[in-house]
């Protein structure tokens, strides 16, 4: 399971690197979507490279992003009893757990918003036209996702 968060903005984007961008639902800079690890996504991610950054998220902070910030349509927060009620799983851990492993999808909640509105990380971005790699924000960073979004949920993780 991958997190993807959008990194910068609209101008100067090449129509088709927008419409990509849609796909993912990632129309706003500190948005983050959840997407298994398939081929189509690899690809869709490969072509917005230049304006995302992507990792591997683990249950924790799944948990914790999904808590914190995961929204129903209303803006309602998600719940415990609500994932037990629609989803059969014990908890927002639980159905964490289950969606690492690959056996959920997010947007298998009812009525689930597709993005996790964030604050920008504490600290402020790295460079933003640089690639991970070589010291920027963009790009492949592996399980450093996870220390980004949780710089991003704010102080404590909210």
């Amino acid at each position: 399971m991958f997190a993807v968060i959008r990194v910068r903005g609209r101008t100067g984007v090449r129509r088709e690197i927008a419409d990509t961008l849609k796909m993912l639902n990632l129309t706003r800079v500190n948005h983050c979507v959840l997407i298994p690890d398939t081929p189509s996504y690899r690809g869709m991610l490969q072509k917005v490279k230049d304006y995302v950054t992507w990792g591997e998220i683990n249950e924790e902070v799944a948990a914790k992003l999904i808590r914190s910030r995961g929204r129903l349509y209303g803006d309602k927060p998600i719940t415990d009893e609500y994932i037990k009620e629609k989803m059969g799983y014990e908890s927002i851990e639980e159905f964490a757990k289950a969606l690492i492993a690959g056996k959920a999808l997010y947007k298998d909640i009812p009525d689930v918003k597709p993005v996790f509105r964030l604050h920008p990380p504490i600290k402020g971005w790295e460079k933003t036209k640089r690639h991970f790699t070589e010291g920027g924000a963009l790009g492949y960073r592996g399980e450093k996702i996870n220390d980004l979004i949780l710089r991003m949920l704010g102080p404590g993780g909210e």
